[in-house]
């Protein structure tokens, strides 16, 4: 697939057929690293050696998996009131927040009331705890998707929520191991490292000297998230139909899937075994661009997770970076491309990509850190995914809704010849920056409400790869601004190409001679000209804000 990134790239004579790996590649580690490099990719530095058998939390690893996701419907199931009075807390601070707005920041219009609405829901968040804080990081990773000052505001519920108080975290660490902290630990600073919805992690030396990070779940967090899943259950079936954002996720499927993800986030021997798990699958695809960090062999239990701890440069710091000598458009390629790999081949990523949660290491490779929320497919979604993401580089529109339905966003018996139809699919794109803001929201609600009529929903896995992607979004623009998007993507379809073009072409069910790279769709998605040859992301941001713009004059107007 060797072509100028503005042309529509033919594949390579051998098309999707196999070729050497330049990334190396799976099997026993080099002399003198250790061993356990031969089955996940950990540092190169071990501070204990990962041996899967002989982690005694793994043992009824299975069981613990069957018994969170068993007490999903009783959490998620409708009900006339919830027991307790958590639900008149819940009313009170959000209507507190909204009601105080109204009467206020509400009447300039403007940027200024969003931000004071924005401010006064993240300070409820706080107030009401882990189940809407968690809501708050996943809007902060909806840059795009939400309102700007919703996200900004909400950002801060990422590593700046209130840590909990020393003598609780000391608890939890004591009751959880069985022993007191100086039998475990030779220090641990007190002032966590970040504090989040779930827990907080600190800094710690065990007394056998090896530097560690302890993760500590905040006390009772597990009946407050059980309480709060109930009151959304039962507020969710007033709000179909209520909240345009929500409309295609379907507020009732909504909290099912938040409840499916927050309650695995409740007991850190998933979270442990979904290191060991992603370690592995970077592993197998001989993907060394990654670090995982090595879990404790022992000290792991619901409520505390100990690791090895990494240094590097935090993912803004493009200048540490650079003055390092780390190539920052190689950093980006390193998080497309593994993220990507892992979901397309072995139907596994991580699924809560942001800024807190991975740093860049000096070598260049990217440590990916919080393991609570992980996208995981079964095979038919997988290669479901699969399809979707080849057909896309196609620019095969019906293939791509066909996946989508397969991957459960449609329904199985829809029409995919009339969704095409009545979303005008086979015709022209729209240049969003040759419409007006009228025309806009015309175009956008009338989109919605097709896709409403044929049963739209966001599955879990396609809710998380959006939000991951918007967020490799927003890295671009500080890593790598000046990068050429339709180059990139020519040489992404080129690595897989030649990585696992013979898989992808068998389960696909596609000729692998006849595939061809289409860059039309992938324009359309852009609101640029076909014509168009190159685009770096700069220019992309350009655009989007020459949009935002006309909507803020249509505001102020």
């Amino acid at each position: 697939m060797t072509a100028s990134p503005g042309s529509a790239p033919r594949s390579s004579p051998d098309g999707l057929r196999n070729r050497a790996r330049s990334t190396g590649s799976a099997g026993a580690p080099p002399p003198n690293f250790p061993s356990d490099l031969a089955i996940g990719s950990f540092s190169n530095d071990a501070p204990w050696l990962v041996e899967p058998d002989r982690m005694s939390w793994r043992r009824s690893i299975n069981a613990v998996r069957w018994v969170v996701r068993s007490q999903i419907p009783e959490l998620t199931r409708p009900r006339r009131l919830p027991s307790g009075t958590r639900i008149v807390r819940v009313v009170r601070h959000l209507g507190l927040a909204v009601g105080l707005w109204a009467v206020g920041a509400r009447r300039q219009g403007g940027a200024r009331s969003r931000a004071d609405i924005s401010r006064r829901l993240r300070i409820a968040a706080e107030h009401l705890g882990p189940t809407y804080i968690k809501l708050g990081q996943i809007i902060s990773s909806g840059e795009g998707l939400f309102p700007e000052e919703l996200v900004t505001e909400f950002k801060r519920c990422r590593d700046q929520v209130p840590p909990e108080p020393w003598d609780q975290v000391r608890h939890v660490i004591e009751t959880e191991l069985g022993r007191p902290l100086d039998a475990v630990f030779a220090h641990v600073d007190r002032t966590p490292l970040a504090a989040a919805s779930i827990a907080q992690v600190h800094a710690a030396t065990l007394i056998t000297g090896e530097r560690v990070v302890v993760k500590v779940q905040r006390p009772s967090v597990a009946r407050l998230v059980h309480a709060d899943l109930k009151v959304m259950a039962w507020l969710a079936p007033f709000l179909v139909g209520r909240i345009p954002v929500a409309a295609l996720a379907n507020p009732p499927a909504l909290v099912e899937l938040f409840a499916e993800t927050i309650t695995e986030e409740l007991d850190f021997r998933l979270e442990a075994q979904n290191m060991l798990d992603v370690a592995r699958s970077f592993h197998d695809l001989g993907q060394r661009g990654y670090v995982i960090p090595r879990p404790h062999p022992e000290l792991v239990t619901p409520r505390v997770l100990v690791m090895e701890r990494l240094d590097g440069f935090a993912f803004d710091d493009v200048a540490g970076m650079v003055d390092a000598g780390v190539d920052t458009e190689e950093v980006v390629r390193i998080g497309m491309i593994g993220f990507m790999e892992g979901a397309m081949i072995h139907g596994i990523f991580h699924g809560d990509l942001h800024g807190g949660n991975l740093f860049v290491l000096p070598d260049g490779r990217v440590a990916l850190l919080d393991f609570g929320i992980i996208g995981r497919m079964d095979e038919t979604k997988r290669r479901a995914f699969l399809r979707l993401l080849i057909t896309a580089t196609m620019n095969d529109v019906k293939g791509q809704l066909a996946a989508l339905r397969d991957l459960g966003a449609l329904p199985p018996d829809t029409d995919l010849d009339a969704v095409i139809r009545d979303l005008n699919l086979d015709g022209p794109p729209l240049d969003p920056t040759q419409l007006t803001p009228d025309e806009m929201i015309a175009e956008i609600q009338k989109v919605v409400k097709a896709l409403l009529g044929y049963g739209a929903r966001l599955p879990k896995e396609l809710m998380l790869f959006v939000k991951n992607m918007v967020f490799l979004d927003g890295a671009i623009a500080s890593l790598a601004p000046d990068l050429d998007l339709f180059g990139e993507i020519a040489k992404l379809s080129m690595y897989f190409a030649e990585t696992h073009g013979e898989q992808i072409a068998e389960e696909v069910g596609l000729d692998p001679d006849a595939y061809e790279l289409d860059l039309r769709g992938v324009k359309g998605s852009f609101g640029v000209d076909p014509g168009t040859e190159r685009l770096t992301y700069r220019e992309l941001q350009e655009r989007r804000e020459l949009i935002r713009s006309r909507f803020q004059n249509r505001e102020v107007s």
